[in-house]
């Protein structure tokens, strides 16, 4: 990437994929770069368009089974696109890591079959997994990180895989590890939006898309609210029968 070149980055499905605001973590990519004087760009990839294939970081939220259902479906269609996202920087979250996988179980016990990006499948739990959660990254160097959870998948990582951290408070994939890393895909099962929660997760991201060694920012109230989300009690189990939230 030249100095002068701009880091795209693409938000997939925000119309489908957007339940838990998770589109804010291309915001934070984008104003980390941009406080760093680097020019970034953040396009929005709806399922009415042809997404791209040439960005440099795509970001895929979460939703409810319906839209999940979709976008497993829309995502098989774009071949260009899968493509580009094995060979560019992913940061998937909680749904948006589930359609990635090989399937997933949808809420009639049927399986639907994911992107396949990934070596991983997804059941359903018998509970929610609700509330706050702390995972620890000590695998990809990341220490503690902070998040908020609503699913009910458990996440089995198949051989070729392995978890971004291990939960110290919560559920994750529901093994004691959470989310996915490989050398072009982070997924997790924090929404907060993550990046907002975790800054070195954000510029890990931003340095495996640029390869640019990033200097150190002071955001004001930053160390405060990382504070706060890692001695905040996390909320309690709710079993849900109507209107189910993301898987």
């Amino acid at each position: 990437m030249s100095s002068e070149s701009a880091v795209r980055i693409a938000v997939l499905l925000p119309d489908v994929m957007g339940t838990y605001s998770d589109r804010g973590n291309a915001t934070v990519l984008a104003q980390r770069l941009l406080r760093r004087g680097i020019p970034a760009e953040v396009l929005d990839a709806t399922a009415d368009t042809v997404p791209p294939a040439d960005c440099d970081i795509y970001v895929l939220g979460g939703g409810e089974d319906a839209a999940q259902a979709y976008a497993a479906r829309w995502l098989t269609e774009q071949r260009r696109l899968l493509a580009a996202m094995q060979n560019r920087q992913v940061l998937a979250v909680c749904a948006g890591l589930q359609v990635l996988g090989h399937w997933m179980t949808g809420p009639d016990g049927h399986r639907v079959a994911g992107a396949g990006l990934l070596d991983l499948t997804t059941s359903r739990g018998r509970r929610r997994a609700v509330g706050e959660i702390v995972t620890d990254g000590t695998g990809s160097r990341l220490g503690r990180l902070t998040g908020f959870e609503n699913h009910r998948g458990r996440t089995a990582l198949g051989p070729d895989s392995s978890p971004l951290a291990s939960v110290v408070r919560g559920v994750g994939n529901g093994d004691g590890s959470d989310g996915v890393f490989t050398g072009t895909i982070i997924g997790t099962y924090l929404h907060g939006p993550v990046l907002a929660r975790n800054s070195d997760l954000a510029d890990l991201l931003l340095h495996r898309a640029t390869g640019l060694t990033l200097t150190p920012l002071c955001v004001p109230g930053q160390k405060e609210a990382r504070r706060l989300h890692l001695h905040r009690r996390r909320g309690p189990f709710r079993a849900r029968t109507r209107n189910p939230a993301d898987s």
